[in-house]
């Protein structure tokens, strides 16, 4: 007989062995209801919409075998105000983000609640409110809705654009300090960064470089600055190169095709390939770890430069420190009190910060009978991203 299709023909994750429902309509109830298990807060407008563009961009690939019509019915979603409402907790990364994906689907179905101009409702009130009709789907549609990555890359791609603007902003203004206290910049010098080999600290040289030039160093500073001056160039360039190695792993997901099965077309005309050529392959492409990986990474980004933020803002308040500016940059101490609540905020934040930036990639844990017996925990770890990329 013909060989089954995980998902269209068979049961779900460690029950593939048995049959599923020969109705179509029966068979996406079956997909979508199962994962109904999520917990927690709604997430993110921003990070839902997100997810589905980033689904709808692997969809429109061609090699999941949904209709034309769930990816265009994606696409009409984007002009409306229409968000699901997804809970934030239940997804580990593989099969794909399974869990938040099924209540998306759910939604565009009608089913569960959603959000239309900002306001939850019932979904079918949601859709109603935006003139989208709800969406019919068969189980093969189904699966290959929820059977993907996008809430992981699109929580980590949003969080990778923030961290990206905050290092930008920490490079100017660590620049700015150093011309406030008169630094010499000597630690920028361009031969001394390409000694270095790193090519981010290269670059960042260049740019802090440039942001300083015309400037007049005081005379009257130590010989060597304290480090979150002096190594800012190799701290913010090693943030920067990691920074673009998160880029291009977001690139990668963002162009690839995260689902299973993958239905592949025959090797006749291009225009109409021999369908009884073409394949269905079944392995791992939901498999996040490059966004896991990647995740930490930005996690650890972040760490650093609040690290970086909150030791030069302490140089600037410190009497002692700062070329006898006063203390907590108040001009009356004691009448004001300066930075002094700022100081102490920013100690809270980078706590927070560090104490959230553990790894999640090594928290795998077996599940589904062990048919999932690693898993990569992307989603949490994009999603902590997030959450530390907004304080």
């Amino acid at each position: 007989g013909e060989r089954p299709i995980y998902g269209a023909t068979t049961g779900f994750g460690a029950l593939v062995g048995y049959a599923g429902r020969p109705d179509e309509a029966d068979q996406c109830d079956n997909t979508l209801a199962h994962l109904g298990a999520g917990q927690g807060p709604d997430l993110p407008h921003g990070i839902v919409r997100a997810a589905l563009l980033v689904r709808a961009r692997s969809l429109a690939q061609g090699l999941s075998g949904v209709s034309a019509e769930v990816v265009e019915r994606l696409a009409a979603m984007f002009a409306t105000t229409f968000s699901p409402a997804v809970p934030r907790y239940g997804s580990v990364g593989a099969s794909g983000d399974l869990v938040p994906l099924a209540y998306a689907a759910q939604a565009l179905r009608g089913r569960g609640h959603a959000y239309a101009d900002g306001r939850r409702m019932p979904a079918a009130e949601a859709l109603a409110a935006t003139g989208l009709r709800p969406l019919a789907l068969d189980g093969r549609d189904a699966l290959a809705l929820v059977n993907g990555t996008s809430v992981t890359t699109a929580a980590l791609a949003l969080a990778h654009d923030t961290v990206r603007t905050a290092h930008r902003a920490l490079t100017a203004l660590t620049c700015l300090l150093a011309d406030l206290l008169g630094c010499d910049p000597g630690f920028l010098d361009a031969d001394l960064l390409r000694a270095y080999g790193h090519p981010g600290a290269v670059d960042t040289g260049t740019r802090m470089r440039r942001h300083l030039a015309g400037t007049t160093p005081s005379g009257t500073r130590p010989l060597q600055e304290p480090y979150s001056i002096r190594c800012s160039p190799q701290l913010l360039g090693a943030a920067e190169d990691a920074l673009r190695h998160i880029d291009a792993v977001i690139a990668a997901d963002l162009a690839g095709v995260s689902d299973n099965p993958l239905f592949f077309p025959g090797v006749g005309d291009p225009v109409h390939p021999d369908p009884a050529e073409g394949r269905a392959v079944h392995g791992g492409n939901f498999f996040g770890q490059p966004a896991a990986f990647a995740a930490d990474l930005l996690a650890s980004v972040t760490a650093q430069l609040g690290n970086l933020a909150e030791r030069q803002l302490d140089l600037l308040v410190d009497p002692a420190r700062n070329g006898g500016l006063p203390p907590m940059l108040a001009t009356e101490p004691g009448v004001q009190h300066g930075l002094q609540g700022v100081q102490l905020a920013t100690t809270a934040f980078v706590a927070e910060i560090r104490r959230c930036a553990a790894p999640a990639a090594m928290q795998s844990l077996p599940t589904n009978l062990h048919n999932q017996d690693i898993v990569p925990f992307g989603t949490q770890g994009a999603l902590r991203a997030h959450d530390l990329a907004e304080l």
